[in-house]
């Protein structure tokens, strides 16, 4: 970026909210936390709940971006936290979508990067998806269309509106990879059910670099935040446990993390996958730090 920015965001305290903090300060950029708490200086208060955020408190603000929302898999998925996993994204997305459209045309943001996944295209096998691919079925595939959707108040006013289609990201920080360090470490490691499940991840380093390049790209509508080379469950079984000098012989079987979760949970998150690229991010040109996953591990786990 050649003209400094400032760039309020909200789950700015989550993995990729902190880590993008980071970059944009490092960038000399401005940041403006989006807090439910009560703010101090330099914050902006928001309540989706009971839909507080005063509009004017984005004057002066270039972009927002948006990554707040419960964790997909953080409990298992009662009626209550289905309702929770929706509403902690469309009521936000909504209050933030409509304050800026209310200023748009009053110094107000003029850029919108708001969250979304790659659950969208529900579980699709073996096809190779990208940004003109339809909209899956079940669960997750209704939350990122009802998501996405909240975000039509910003359009229609001129707002450019970027969805951020987040696949699997990686980091010893937290996330999945977090979880799965442990038993990796011990040699307990091995792959999900028949392994031939695809998962599309991203590094963490990419996931905030093509939240930053997106912030002044010519790009609106839906992108892909993944690396361009996904792979199955069992090949990133094989490279994780490498990485990690381990073996990875023993298979999970369903049966256990489906007690555990709930068998449409870890479905969702264990079972069953995408095989997506990120053509558009591709295609405006951006550079992968780590388009590989052996790269990325290689990278993230040193010692």
């Amino acid at each position: 970026m050649t003209t400094p920015l400032t760039v309020a965001v909200s789950g700015s305290s989550g993995l990729i909210g902190s880590a993008l903090l980071e970059r944009l300060r490092q960038d000399g950029q401005t940041v403006v936390p989006m807090v439910r708490r009560p703010a101090k200086d330099g914050e902006i208060h928001y309540d989706p709940r009971n839909g507080v955020l005063d509009p004017e408190s984005l004057v002066g603000v270039d972009a927002v971006v948006h990554l707040a929302g419960a964790g997909i898999g953080d409990r298992r998925w009662t009626d209550r936290y289905r309702r929770e996993i929706l509403e902690s994204r469309t009521l936000s997305t909504s209050l933030i979508a409509e304050a800026m459209a209310s200023v748009a045309s009053r110094g107000g943001p003029r850029v919108l990067l708001s969250g979304s996944a790659i659950g969208f295209y529900g579980a699709t096998g073996d096809e190779e998806l990208n940004e003109r691919s339809t909209a899956g079925d079940g669960f997750l595939a209704d939350v990122c269309r009802a998501w996405e959707a909240a975000t039509s108040p910003a359009e229609d006013a001129g707002v450019r509106v970027v969805h951020l289609r987040t696949g699997i990201v990686l980091s010893p920080r937290g996330g999945a990879l977090k979880k799965l360090l442990p038993l990796f470490r011990f040699g307990l490691g091995g792959r999900m059910g028949s392994g031939r499940q695809w998962q599309s991840w991203i590094s963490l380093n990419d996931e905030v670099g093509a939240i930053v390049f997106l912030l002044t790209a010519d790009i609106s509508g839906a992108v892909n935040l993944t690396a361009p080379a996904p792979v199955t469950n069992a090949e990133f079984t094989k490279v994780l446990a490498s990485t990690l000098s381990r073996p990875a012989l023993v298979p999970v079987p369903s049966f256990g993390p489906k007690l555990l979760l709930g068998g449409e949970l870890a479905d969702a998150l264990l079972f069953t996958g995408q095989r997506v690229l990120p053509e558009r991010l591709t295609d405006a040109g951006y550079s992968f730090e780590h388009p590989t996953l052996s790269e990325a591990l290689g990278t993230l786990l040193q010692r």
